[in-house]
């Protein structure tokens, strides 16, 4: 086989480096967006996906354009363990440590969704449920964080369950009304089991949305005990594995938790002004009607005075 004779190598051009011809237009923002990424958080794998970027300055000797690979590897470091804040803010350092000239202002906007076992309300049996979640991140002067977690949950209203309530008195009263002045108590259990229900409130799947602001400085991200606080102080989150007994343990908890969409946005405003160390947060809470063909939503937040982050 014949051998090619190559010439000398020669650098490779860098067209990105040359000068622009519109360098004195400046970028707000310039990167990558959806990188599939392996990260590990709350001890657990996270198939993530990653937005990377940072600003361009503008100048009359700018250049035409970032180099993106060096913030593709620098992203490499998310990977070598568990997620934490000063993995993040070691990583929006390394942004702009690999392109000082030209930026002064990195962010990271990390999106996936967790997987946690739950158990059953009952039944010694647990399952897994997906928390979809968003970790958003910036660095200029300082690092500012935020976690944004997604926890669905069952809310059953408040006044289509007095409307029944209601009917089955309406009811009774109908069933009843022939028969003599004392009823017995075995009449009244029978009729509680066999036509006691004339009419159902309605439930709905809802999802309540929280973002916390974050300082920083915490060892780790408060996911799972987010999800735990969330989840209780609503106390009707959706289930995985259900036997009878769950689901009857169920249909208990959300009889006594009837909620209005403002009723859960104030409960978890209550739940999160508890927590003394938190910056910020705000709340979006979705009940996805069953009766209507919109949703009803509430939204609520609050931010430490003299934060103006």
């Amino acid at each position: 086989m014949n051998k090619i004779a190559l010439p000398p190598r020669q650098p490779l051009p860098d067209a990105q480096a040359w000068r622009g011809e519109m360098s004195d237009v400046g970028l707000d923002w310039v990167g990558m967006q959806e990188i599939a990424l392996p990260l590990e958080l709350a001890g657990k794998p996270l198939m993530a996906k990653v937005n990377a970027g940072i600003n361009l300055r503008a100048g009359r000797q700018g250049v035409r354009g970032i180099h993106m690979s060096r913030l593709y590897l620098a992203l490499d470091e998310l990977a070598q363990g568990e997620l934490t804040p000063q993995r993040i803010g070691r990583t929006l350092d390394a942004f702009l440590a690999s392109q000082p000239e030209h930026s002064d202002h990195a962010s990271l906007s990390i999106r996936g969704e967790l997987l946690v076992s739950r158990p059953a309300l009952l039944s010694p049996h647990r399952g897994w449920k997906a928390y979809p979640l968003r970790i958003d991140a910036t660095l200029a002067r300082v690092m500012t964080l935020s976690l944004t977690i997604g926890v669905p949950y069952s809310s059953t209203c408040p006044s289509s369950a007095a409307l029944s309530r209601q009917l089955a008195q309406q009811q009774f009263q109908f069933d009843f009304e022939q028969e003599p002045d004392r009823v017995d108590r075995q009449q009244v259990i029978d009729w509680l089991g066999e036509q006691g229900m004339p009419a159902t409130p309605h439930s709905q799947r809802s999802w309540a949305w929280v973002t916390l602001t974050l300082g920083g400085s915490e060892p780790a991200l408060p996911v799972v005990n987010l999800i735990d606080r969330i989840e209780h102080a609503l106390g009707t989150p959706s289930q995985t594995l259900v036997k009878r007994c769950d689901e009857q343990a169920f249909a208990l908890a959300n009889g006594q938790n009837l909620m209005f969409c403002e009723d859960a946005a104030r409960r978890l405003y209550r739940m999160l002004r508890s927590q003394c160390d938190l910056r910020g947060f705000s709340l979006r809470v979705e009940h996805q009607e069953s009766l209507h063909a919109h949703n009803a939503v509430a939204e609520l937040s609050w931010r430490e005075e003299g934060d103006a982050a």
